[in-house]
């Protein structure tokens, strides 16, 4: 078997080349003598990006498959727990506007739909905190676990906020010490191409020619393989996502403040500002269209979200990145795969950047061809679900943006209908009649049940008609039960769980907890 896959080639490290390294060495046993050979080259001359420090609840199960001890984890790479995340002045530009996405599902999301309930009953709280007792918790910035609870178990859905820079240095230890990764400190000079078109090796200044039968891209917006080697090229998403620039900025806690349960996204004039809070510091941002604000009034804007003067300001460093979302046109060609930011963009609003890596090389590693001969077709099925992938988070994205009521012209531009992508105006369309149902989101790669857009949806006031055969008797009493049971678990949790904070320090300060 001449042409068995046996070597795979990762070029480029980061988030994306370490999470990818990780998943195909535990799948394929990296360490033993008959599984996948893998090779990481990591230049030394290139520093990761350092953004995406927000993660879904998928990443507890990555970590778990690579066999990461969460405690680790959480001292080593400056981790506080995620709940989901807080939109504020989305809707209205007024100070009292703000709703959540939690993670958790609505109580008995699968025995009935209580948003029906809810639309039909005036008077309630907010849909999320009718729902789930989330909303409450975040509010009081509560852990979702307890320092007694099990790695990777909470009482609520959870995920992280982390250093993506220190996260990409301790998943390197571990994928080297424990997996039997090959990392290989170079910088990839050119490489080599196969008879057949494929790519042969990797030509590297200090090591000279890296040979491999896959290899996978995650040589971030330089795109080395894909693009400029390959040529695929992109499938901008500008004209739906505006966006196009980011300001990152990392500041000090002030004294005593509390670390926040959610990601907090600030709706702004010409796009919106995220706060995450990481163990021991803040990561803010602010994402905006280039079109819709200069420069000068982006940085404004940061400054006075953090409240700063412009002395104390001045003494933070800021970033400017550019951002515009878009993805390949192919994501697998040939021999040679993407992910990560070689593979695509898109706006941080739902921190979807990490999910997408782990989503990728959780079906490299699920579908690893065992043969070239066999690659093509599985390339072109991986190709598939991932344009279907990008496609609804794009949609999903355009969805916070398409319901806002505010009136500077950024945001009267994203309800302009050429903006929204047709599938979307459907679904608005469907959802004025009636509300989103879990049979909609069926598919394999949807990450977004209907729950999400239900979050979205009545988090931003959108009017759903009542159900003209009213509500059954049923459901109201279902309905009613579940409201209850959020009720006593919030009330509950709330008086039983830490503080972020509490929680934090207590695992950072001893290994005897």
């Amino acid at each position: 078997m001449t042409n068995a896959i046996r070597t795979v080639v990762i070029v480029g490290g980061g988030s994306a080349g370490w999470i990818t390294a990780g998943l195909l060495a535990a799948k394929h046993k990296a360490d033993g003598n008959l599984g996948l050979k893998i090779t990481v080259i990591e230049s030394p001359d290139i520093p990761t990006i350092g953004v995406g420090e927000g993660t879904w609840p998928t990443m507890r199960t990555t970590l778990r498959a690579i066999g990461v001890s969460e405690r680790d984890f959480v001292r080593c790479c400056s981790v506080s727990f995620k709940q989901g995340s807080k939109f504020c002045r989305w809707h209205k530009d007024d100070p009292d506007d703000f709703y959540y996405h939690p993670f958790d599902l609505p109580q008995g999301f699968h025995g009935g739909n209580v948003a029906e309930h809810w639309l039909a009953t005036p008077g309630h709280r907010s849909f999320s905190a009718t729902v789930c007792p989330q909303e409450t918790l975040c509010e009081r910035h509560r852990a979702p676990k307890l320092v007694t609870s099990p790695d990777y178990a909470g009482f609520t859905n959870y995920g992280y906020h982390l250093d993506a820079g220190a996260f990409s240095g301790f998943l390197r230890e571990h994928c080297t010490q424990r997996l039997g990764v090959r990392h290989v400190a170079d910088t990839m000079t050119g490489l080599q191409a196969a008879m057949n078109g494929d790519i042969e090796a990797i030509e590297t200044r200090e090591n000279g020619l890296i040979e491999g039968d896959l290899f996978i891209d995650c040589t971030g917006f330089h795109a080395l393989l894909i693009g400029a080697h390959l040529g695929v090229g992109m499938k901008p998403m500008s004209h739906v996502l505006f966006p196009d620039t980011a300001l990152a900025v990392q500041s000090p806690y002030d004294e005593d403040a509390p670390v926040q349960s959610v990601t907090v996204s600030t709706a702004q004039p010409a796009g919106w500002i995220w706060d995450v809070s990481l163990s021991s510091r803040r990561g803010i941002g602010h994402v905006y269209s280039s079109a819709h604000m200069n420069e000068d009034a982006a940085v404004e804007c940061v400054r006075l979200y953090l409240g700063k003067d412009e002395k104390s300001f001045g003494k933070l460093n800021v970033r400017k990145l550019a951002i515009g979302s878009g993805y390949r046109e192919t994501f697998w060609n040939r021999n040679c795969v993407a992910v990560g930011l070689s593979a695509g963009f898109l706006e941080p609003l739902e921190a979807s950047a990490l999910m997408l890596i782990e989503k990728s090389a959780n079906l490299i590693a699920d579908n690893m061809p065992t043969t070239r001969d066999a690659m093509d077709i599985v390339a072109k099925h991986f190709n598939t679900r991932l344009h279907g992938l990008w496609s609804h988070i794009v949609h999903f994205l355009k969805l916070h943006y398409c319901l806002s009521e505010r009136t500077e012209p950024f945001w009267v531009d994203n309800r302009k209908p050429e903006s929204i992508p047709d599938e979307l105006m459907d679904d608005l369309a469907l959802w004025a009649e009636q509300v989103p149902r879990p049979g909609e989101f069926g598919g394999p790669d949807e990450v977004f049940p209907a729950a999400s857009y239900q979050y979205v949806l009545y988090g931003m006031g959108f009017p759903t008609k009542p159900n003209p055969r009213g509500i059954p008797d049923g459901l109201k009493g279902f309905s009613e039960g579940q409201f209850a049971t959020v009720e006593r678990n919030a009330s509950r949790l709330k008086d039983m769980l830490p503080s972020n904070r509490e929680l934090l320090d207590t695992l950072c300060s001893s290994d005897d907890v």
